[in-house]
Order: structure tokens, then sequence, then C-alpha cells
């Protein structure tokens, strides 16, 4: 009696768990282009030159990942770096690396700032469409992290109209 209740109860597992395969889909989304974070990247660059500041600028794809790097040529030598860094904490926390700064301020200990390529200062922006973090860029560089975060937000607004 028991071993026919266990297959029944086999039997309409297995069911139902191909039934759940057969309605799988593949998981479509939008990611940023070359083309756009060139566009991102040099509108960074020119902004902040604009302002006086020789900067750095990474942009970061879905997964981290850099797509374009550009140095100004008198950025200082730690620019590129840092820059990374902040867009991958505003990547991987899908929020303004400055706010990530803000929540951590005081704690040393906090697990995060353990982790690699993760850096507790303001200058990068997540890039999202909706509420889908699809990047995100840094930028180093400026007499403060305002000032590189508003050479970010300049380089988004430029393609905002693509990021929909």
């Amino acid at each position: 009696m028991f071993k026919i209740a266990y297959r029944t109860a086999g039997l309409v597992l297995v069911s139902a768990l191909a039934g759940t395969a057969a309605n799988a889909q593949l998981i479509t989304h939008k990611d940023i282009s070359l083309a756009m974070a060139t566009t991102m990247a040099q509108t960074a660059i020119e902004t902040c030159k604009g302002n006086g500041y020789n900067v750095s600028v990474n942009v970061l794809g879905r997964d981290g990942q850099v797509i374009i790097a550009l140095r100004n040529d008198l950025a200082g030598a730690a620019t590129m770096e840092n820059s990374m860094k902040k867009a991958y904490t505003a990547r991987t926390f899908r929020r303004p690396s400055g706010e990530f700064a803000t929540s951590v301020k005081g704690n040393a200990t906090a697990g995060a700032l353990f982790l690699t390529n993760i850096v507790a200062a303001q200058g990068a922006l997540p890039i999202k469409v909706g509420d889908d973090t699809i990047g995100a860029i840094g930028v180093s560089g400026a007499p403060g992290g305002e000032k590189d975060e508003a050479c970010a937000k300049a380089a988004i607004d430029k393609v905002s109209a693509d990021l929909k």
C-alpha cells in the first residue's frame, strides 16, 4: 500500500517538474553596448575636463565586467583603479557608491569593505533601465567625490533616452 502511495507521489512530482520545465523560458535583458559605454565615458571625461578636473572613467556592464576604461592624459595614476572600484561598488550594491560609503561610515568592520574591488568612496552611479541595474559608471580624479559623481550623472543623462 505504501509503495503504491510513494510511487503515485513520485509520478505527481515528476509530472509537475516536467510541466515547469516545459514552461521554462530564456531570460532576456538589456545590456550596455560598447558604443553607449564609449559615449558615456567620453561625456564624463569631457564634463570633468570642462570643469578643470582630470579624471579616469570606467563603465561596467551587468556582471561587473569593464566595458571601457578611459583616462585623461593628466589624470593621476591611481584614478583608473579607483574609478573602476567605485563603479564596481555601485554595480554590486545597485546604488550610488556615495550611499554605500555613508552606510559603512564609522563601521570599519563592515564585511562588505573586505570584498574585492569594493571601495567606500563617492563618484559612481548605477546604470538602470527601470529597476534593472545593467551596469555602472565610476569617475575618479576630481577634487571631491561629489564632483566625480556629477560627471558620472552627466554621462548617464547623455544616454538617458536609450535607457528605456
